[in-house]
């Protein structure tokens, strides 16, 4: 609650009135100063009273790519008995105020909004609460209050469809193998037989021993495993274009391309940030959605990598800043069996990626495009 210019001024008003009309002797300028301060006190409990309002809120759906469209539904109820409530109300959507009807609002009815969420840029656009705002018929106070929760809305990067995903090189007791797509020798159980298994799978043994056909289960000793290492350095995306740094959104769409290709495959994938947290993400696309640029330091990112041999292959997006520093990504070609790199901007390619596949790409789009045309996926 806060008082308005005119309320400061009809207040100082007031006192100067009351005790110059007490002090010489004039009674009407002391009534109009005691008018001027019971108008203040009234304007003060009317802004006082707390409407009584229930809040309920809609998003759906909660979690989008950029561009796809998403929409709040929101209800304001007001349960009052016998007062209307005469407010002005805006719902906080991302940075914007949506204008909500409340004017004259009758006991024990309701008015619904349904407004769209600005889903042009990704990130995470916060929704809520209800400001409600109450001034007094002469606009002498002003009080604002929240009412209701929030909600949260991720907008997801663009995923752009990819062939296909490393197969990988794990070691395991049973040696070196790669690429396997059905299992290994490696024994797991057994399991009654049934029409289109292989007959060199039965256990002959022990299908004789209980009269029904058994065959054998193995596991794969050699399933991928992809480590997705985003670099979100400011130094590696120096270029800005409308408060967005260009590369470091294609950057972030090629991540959420590569998650979602692995995930389709049955493929293990962990989402690490060069910079920030550096525990594997449990949701990576809301990570995503939530990644931006800080300061960091990539040596500290490659050592806990190497310390931590979270998978079989390295996949490095980066900026044109980031050039520089694939020597240090080419240092991870012993605990890794293979580095893929990925180069959004403009710049040639050093000396230093030598023994990775490099991918250059501008966007995206041509990320999937140059992911692609890679052979042996």
């Amino acid at each position: 609650m806060r008082p308005t210019a005119r309320g400061v001024g009809l207040a100082i008003a007031g006192v100067a009135l009351a005790a110059a009309g007490w002090r010489f002797g004039y009674p009407e300028l002391a009534a109009l100063g005691g008018a001027a301060l019971v108008a203040v006190v009234f304007a003060v409990l009317h802004a006082a009273w707390r409407p009584r309002l229930d809040v309920s809120r809609k998003v759906e759906p909660d979690r989008v790519g950029r561009g796809e469209p998403a929409g709040v539904t929101l209800t304001v109820r007001n349960s009052a008995r016998l007062r209307a409530a005469n407010l002005v109300a805006h719902d906080r959507c991302g940075a914007a105020a949506v204008p909500v009807p409340v004017l004259r609002l009758r006991p024990g009815r309701d008015t619904t909004v349904d407004y769209p969420v600005p889903t042009t840029r990704r990130g995470v656009v916060r929704v809520g609460p209800l400001r409600v705002s109450r001034r007094d018929p002469l606009g002498l106070v002003t009080a604002a209050r929240s009412h209701g929760g929030t909600g949260t809305v991720w907008v997801h990067p663009r995923i752009h469809p990819l062939a296909a995903v490393p197969a990988g090189a794990m070691r395991s007791l049973d040696g070196r193998v790669d690429s396997v797509p059905h299992g290994t020798i490696t024994f797991d159980s057994l399991r009654e037989y049934v029409v289109g298994d292989e007959l060199r799978r039965v256990h002959w043994r022990t299908s004789a021993r209980i009269g029904e056909l058994m065959v054998r289960e193995q596991l794969d000793t050699s399933l991928p495993k992809l480590v997705v290492l985003l670099d979100n350095r400011a130094t590696a995306h120096p270029d800005r274009a409308g408060g967005e740094a260009p590369s470091f959104e294609a950057a972030c769409e090629a991540a959420a391309s590569v998650v979602t290709a692995a995930a389709r495959e049955d493929v293990d994938v962990t989402l690490l940030l060069v910079a920030g947290e550096t525990a594997p993400a449990p949701h990576p696309l809301d990570r995503l959605a939530e990644a931006d640029l800080v300061a960091g330091d990539l040596k500290a990112a490659t050592d806990r990598l190497r310390q931590q041999r979270a998978g079989d292959t390295v996949i490095f997006l980066t900026g044109a800043g980031g050039r520089v520093d694939l020597g240090l990504i080419g240092s991870l070609r012993g605990p890794y069996a293979a580095i893929v790199v990925a180069v959004f901007g403009e710049g040639g390619t050093p000396s230093a990626a030598e023994g990775m596949v490099v991918l250059d790409a501008t966007d995206g789009e041509s990320f999937a495009a140059a992911w692609d045309t890679v052979r042996g996926w």
